[in-house]
């Protein structure tokens, strides 16, 4: 930093943001302007679908960016680093191309966003005054791109300002020049600017008294919870959580039934699809490394940085089972060993409890507590790693455990029993989350994989063999590869992928035949399994090194 203020950096940049050293930044009560560069000359590259005659459009622009500043504080130099940018909006999910990192990043995107209606409406476009009732918001999310991952910077809503993520939530991550326009373009009737002032007035109004009528109510019920139980105080019933930009939602507000399309088959395939996200809790300043417990993240944000904490991971699971159909709810307790943690339930319609690690994909099914069980008879042992359960919750429903023990082994999932669970008020949820009867296309959707695994799959095996042979050749051996055998290997990586997605076991006996009739006698076959999220080779190098290491000496202890 001192480096920047003798060249004069931190001035400019301070001078454009209308601040001075000794003030804070404080984001402006209005929305600034937005800049319109029509006449300058500069390409935009377009990304979106194509103009149609029938429908109506949204062209979002975004023309450039300063005062982004968080890169300067890395120590990887900038030409490794690269801003995304993502939108969502209406189901529609594009980003744009990588721009290298700096102080004002040369954004020139253009944003072609469609205006959807139901299908009843398809045939004509919107008419300005149909555009009143639209009241989606653009969802704007910026991420950083290193060789150590992404780091999602801040998110807005068709502001300028871009609001910084996790602790920084109050601080802009920077700000961009957008530009919006209505397409196709028309000369008929507009929209005026009072019209339009009174709508956005009236629907923050609206807004705000949803938030304040749901606020009085979880307080009162709080309360009732409060008093019920003296033990009630320290169980772990979370009501409200704040998103990266540091904004307070309902938790129920962070599940909604999300579909897949054709890109999962089905549940199972969705928690491997979940546990293969790496896990990060968002961390914040000034708490010596730790980590902010209340920081969630938006379905777009972790999609978009491609990792989050557990919550995340429980949040975005459920929403997968929920699309597939699944009575899933989002369980907030501790593990065995007392860490705050989350996970997934989904209750079968013959009363089955079955449990979703987010984390790594596993199942556990819980063994029902029987209260009339003999006297003195020792309690099963549970499978799963869970120990205590506050409250459960998805987008329709919130209950808090009321039972005597909050232990996960004691627990009856009954929920419609009052003296076991106490449950929120599906309307009161309904009227400030989105609801089941919400349109999907406000669920940002996934997107297909642009990597081609195959190219990826041959470079690592590669690199893998090359850095193999070299540790081998510093301890004085010689290495030598057998291409037929290495072939046969594929498919039991296929079967081990399966396996972890399903639980199924398929194809052993093949392998065993095959591994047989090509291994010569009296020789040995010995092979290690397993899976990391590693791509990069000098690092997938040293796990599998760490791995066979202490595969051998478990093999010498015995």
């Amino acid at each position: 930093m001192r480096a920047l203020e003798e060249k004069g950096i931190v001035d400019q940049v301070m001078q454009s943001l209308n601040l001075s050293k000794g003030n804070c930044v404080k984001t402006p009560s209005k929305a600034q302007p937005v800049v319109d560069k029509t006449e300058e000359t500069h390409e935009v590259a377009v990304t979106g679908t194509i103009i149609q005659p029938n429908k109506r459009y949204v062209f979002l622009q975004v023309l450039g960016g300063k005062a982004f500043l968080d890169h300067l504080q890395e120590s990887e130099s900038s030409l490794q680093q690269f801003f995304i940018l993502h939108v969502h909006f209406r189901g529609q999910r594009l980003c744009s191309k990588p721009i290298p990192c700096s102080c004002e990043p040369a954004f020139h995107e253009g944003f072609l966003l469609e205006l959807s209606r139901g299908p009843r409406d398809a045939g004509r476009p919107l008419s300005y005054t149909d555009l009143l009732s639209v009241s989606d918001p653009i969802h704007l999310t910026l991420v950083r791109n290193t060789p150590m991952g992404d780091h999602e910077l801040g998110r807005a809503n068709t502001s300028l300002e871009m609001a910084g993520a996790s602790s920084e939530g109050n601080i802009p991550a920077g700000i961009l020049d957008v530009r919006l326009e209505s397409l196709p373009r028309s000369e008929g009737d507009v929209i005026g600017t009072e019209v339009l002032a009174a709508q956005l007035s009236l629907e923050k109004q609206r807004a705000a008294e949803r938030e304040r009528v749901f606020l009085v109510y979880a307080k009162q019920w709080w309360r009732e919870y409060q008093h019920m139980r003296t033990s009630h105080v320290d169980r772990m019933v979370k009501i409200f959580a704040h998103d990266e930009s540091g904004v307070s939602h309902p938790v129920c507000a962070y599940v909604h039934p999300m579909r897949a399309g054709r890109l999962l088959d089905g549940p199972r395939h969705a928690a491997r699809y979940v546990s293969l996200i790496p896990y990060e809790r968002a961390s914040s300043v000034g708490t010596g490394g730790g980590s902010r417990d209340d920081v969630w993240s938006s379905t777009h944000a972790l999609l978009c940085q491609k990792k989050g904490g557990t919550e995340d991971h429980a949040t975005l699971l459920c929403s997968l089972l929920l699309g597939f159909g699944l009575d899933a709810y989002v369980c907030i307790g501790t593990k065995v060993k007392g860490l705050a943690h989350a996970w997934v339930m989904t209750l079968g319609h013959t009363g089955m409890v079955t449990f979703w690690e987010p984390l790594t994909g596993q199942r556990y099914l819980h063994a029902e507590f029987q209260p009339n069980r003999q006297a003195g008879s020792p309690l099963p042992i549970p499978q799963h790693p869970y120990s205590q359960l506050g409250c459960i919750f998805n987008h329709q429903s919130f209950y808090a455990n009321i039972q005597p023990s909050d232990s996960v082994a004691v627990c009856r999932f009954d929920l419609h029993n009052s003296s076991l669970w106490k449950a929120m008020s599906s309307d009161a949820i309904k009227a400030v989350t989105t609801g089941s009867g919400a349109p999907m296309w406000r669920c940002p959707p996934l997107l297909a994989s642009q990597v081609d695994t195959i190219l990826i799959a041959n470079e690592l095996e590669t690199e893998l063999r090359v850095l193999t042979a070299q540790y081998r050749q510093e301890l004085g051996l010689g290495t030598h590869w057998d291409d037929d055998l290495s072939y046969l290997l594929s498919p039991a990586l296929t079967a081990y992928e399966l396996e972890r997605c399903t639980g199924l076991s398929v194809g052993n006996e093949e392998f065993q035949d095959a591994i047989h009739n090509v291994v010569p006698v009296g020789s040995h076959f010995q092979g290690i399994s397993n899976t990391t999220h590693i791509l990069e080779s000098q690092e997938g190098f040293q796990c599998m090194y760490q791995i066979t290491s202490v595969y051998r000496h478990s093999q010498l202890s015995r």
